[in-house]
């Protein structure tokens, strides 16, 4: 019996003494201030395997193209806050630009000036053709985009994604990483979706890619959706979650989920 006793003392001696090791992406995904609305999206989205898949660490200094309202920024702001930089490469207000550019930006802005897990942001301009130099030459260990690259081919062709990349392989360091995640067009598709639904061949992201002097080194099936066919009435806006149809078929479009999107990885030689 005492045996017994002192063997289970030791173990839980030794439980108790474990080391714990803390994950900064997890953590950052599993923030209780990342809003609730946001956290649903994860499903689809997969932050933490997307990542780690683009080897995303809490030193490193990382640019998000386009935040937008701050999807992913409620994510890397706190990830990279204490020992790396994060660089918010937002719109970009030229004269002309859409309305909704300066209601995102200003609504970015306000959290950078009021929250305390976007202390260490940089807010920076970025537009495909108009402002390119959105972080120093040579600084960036990542850049990183969601879901933008069909807005620069669908305002400015091939030209628009080529210079985009351009601008990226100018801001890494060399052995930086670029890592891209937007909307899968089958390569058996018209080229001509590509000009108004929303979704890109990964074929055409790569070229744009390469010619800019980066390389592809890995790809990843993450963020694919099987039960998407790209091929809707309002392009991916047809499913969540914009649902541009509102409640025609809705329940088809919400079964189906969001958008089947590549993930790829390229890197600055």
């Amino acid at each position: 019996m005492f045996k017994h006793v002192l063997k289970v003392a030791v173990s839980l001696s030794l439980l108790s003494s474990a080391p714990v090791f803390a994950d900064a992406i997890i953590d950052a995904v599993g923030s209780e201030n990342r809003p609730v609305e946001q956290k649903i999206r994860d499903e689809y989205r997969n932050p933490q395997q997307t990542l780690r898949f683009f080897d995303v660490q809490a030193d490193m200094a990382v640019a998000e193209i386009s935040p937008g309202g701050g999807w992913y920024s409620n994510i890397l702001a706190p990830l990279l806050k204490d020992k790396g930089q994060y660089y918010a490469a937002h719109f970009y207000l030229y004269e002309g630009a859409p309305g909704y550019y300066k209601r995102l930006l200003d609504g970015f802005k306000q959290k950078v000036a009021t929250q305390a897990d976007y202390s260490n942001t940089k807010v920076t301009a970025f537009h495909h053709l108009k402002a390119q130099d959105f972080a120093p030459a040579g600084s960036l260990d990542r850049v990183l985009t969601f879901r933008n690259v069909h807005n620069w081919y669908m305002d400015a062709g091939q030209e628009g994604i080529e210079q985009a990349f351009i601008s990226f392989a100018k801001a890494l360091k060399k052995g930086g990483i670029v890592g891209v995640v937007d909307h899968k067009l089958p390569e058996s598709a018209s080229d001509d979706m590509q000009k108004k639904s929303g979704y890109m061949k990964q074929s055409v992201v790569v070229a744009a890619a390469q010619k800019a002097g980066l390389t592809l080194v890995a790809e990843s099936a993450i963020n694919l959706n099987p039960l998407d066919s790209s091929n809707h009435e309002r392009g991916v806006w047809t499913l969540p979650p914009t649902l541009a149809l509102g409640d025609k078929d809705q329940a088809k479009y919400l079964a189906i989920g969001e958008s089947t999107r590549m993930t790829l990885k390229f890197v600055k030689p």
